[in-house]
């Protein structure tokens, strides 16, 4: 079942322009990326599920603000994923456990991440993730795995930095290259 449709266009008014022609829902976490944004693409009816990102939003308050500010206007809300570590996983799936009008599947690709900072993984059960009643985000962090991923990320030498996004599409495609527009 297609949900929806994330950023097939770039900006807003390209965003309505979609919208006007297709009965698909259009998501995005390009488009609307600070409240300030809300009111043109709301009104323009660019967007109909933002996808947020409780670390760019600022925070898990920030982001059921979000979430009850799209209830408000009747706009969709999900949660985007980013490569985040279990104790973002962690974070966000304790602030979606809070939104009333979740509606979409959030996003997350900690599966596929290898590497960690908690002692135990978050495990994905057909699925979902159980939201842990343990106290405070539910996670404990290895404190040995942090300093060595920390000291790892310091002495870089711009391999992890200058962030590819693309890498995990040449594994499948070597020829792949990043459309500089969206593709449809």
């Amino acid at each position: 079942m297609l949900e929806y449709l994330e950023d097939p266009a770039l900006g807003t008014p390209a965003m309505a322009e979609v919208a006007a022609g297709t009965s698909v829902p259009l998501a995005t976490n390009m488009c609307v990326t600070t409240f300030a944004e809300i009111k043109e693409a709301f009104t323009r009816d660019a967007v109909q599920v933002v996808l947020s990102d409780h670390h760019y939003w600022g925070g898990l308050r920030n982001t059921r603000e979000l979430a009850a500010v799209c209830r408000t206007f009747g706009v969709g809300v999900s949660m985007h994923s980013n490569t985040h570590l279990g104790i973002s996983l962690a974070a966000m799936t304790h602030v979606a456990s809070t939104v009333p009008n979740l509606h979409h599947a959030c996003d997350s690709h900690y599966p596929w991440q290898s590497e960690d900072v908690l002692t135990e993984r978050l495990t994905f059960e057909g699925g979902k993730l159980a939201v842990s009643d343990a106290p405070g985000l539910g996670v404990e962090l290895d404190r040995d795995r942090l300093e060595f991923l920390h000291r790892r990320w310091l002495d870089d030498d711009g391999s992890l930095r200058d962030r590819d996004d693309a890498a995990a599409m040449r594994v499948a495609d070597p020829g792949w290259v990043t459309p500089a527009v969206p593709r449809w």
